[in-house]
């Protein structure tokens, strides 16, 4: 059994997206991050980076894997699926996996505070990180073009990027004319399993979308912990 450590964000749903895919047991744990829980000493003693998902494998002596990125690659070894065992193929999966934990995830997440949380709008700052997303989507949709998914097979890569890329307009960033990219995404959402990993736990909003009651409680939550100096998982790099 595994205990997911985890709270609806791109970077906690990757993980229970693939925990679904793999079909492996696990119990969710979720840590209410406005309460700071991720940082209390029990949880400290699992990531002490006290940030979300981690994962602990009962089953492997009750061995504990933090960050989002390494908890795709334990699962994946851990049951030799979602990423191939040669060399070769291996590192296509991990080169598309690294661009996302250090391109679109952290971009993204940057766009997210300036264009939505930051109780100042710089106008600068918005266009850097808006369009620094948008190159990296480009990059995506061109890639996406010659290939079904990123790196062979449907991996942890598609997996990664899939998480963060659905909730392109929450960062303020569209893909209308991303074709390759779109479709990816449709495919992907499209899957049984990826469907219950985005309900595990289901988000307070809905980062698809934008405009309605809910989102912009959700913004002045996420505002207020910016102004007060906490950790902004909810959308800026939550490991």
């Amino acid at each position: 059994m595994i205990d997911l450590y985890t709270a609806a964000t791109p970077n906690g749903h990757k993980v229970s997206i693939a925990l679904e895919e793999l079909g492996l047991p696990y119990t969710l744990k979720v840590l209410d991050l406005g309460a700071g829980e991720q940082r209390s000493p029990a949880y400290l003693a699992i990531n002490p980076n006290g940030r979300i998902p981690a994962i602990v494998d009962h089953g492997a002596g009750g061995f504990a894997v933090f960050e989002s990125g390494a908890c795709l690659i334990y699962l994946a070894e851990k049951t030799g699926r979602l990423m191939p065992s040669d060399p070769q193929g291996r590192s296509r999966v991990l080169q598309w996996l690294m661009f996302q934990m250090g391109g679109i995830g952290p971009m993204m997440g940057q766009a997210n505070v300036f264009f939505r949380y930051f109780p100042e709008k710089i106008p600068a700052a918005i266009d850097r990180y808006q369009g620094e997303c948008k190159r990296l989507f480009r990059v995506l949709d061109g890639h996406l073009q010659q290939h079904e998914y990123l790196a062979g097979d449907y991996s942890i890569a598609d997996i990664a990027n899939w998480a963060w890329v659905r909730t392109h307009r929450w960062s303020g960033v569209k893909i209308d004319d991303l074709p390759h990219l779109k479709r990816w995404r449709d495919a992907i959402r499209a899957r049984p399993a990826v469907q219950r990993g985005i309900e595990q736990p289901p988000s307070k909003v809905d980062l698809t979308r934008d405009g309605d009651a809910a989102a912009q409680r959700f913004a002045e939550e996420a505002r207020r912990m910016v102004e007060t100096g906490q950790s902004l998982n909810s959308g800026t790099g939550a490991a």
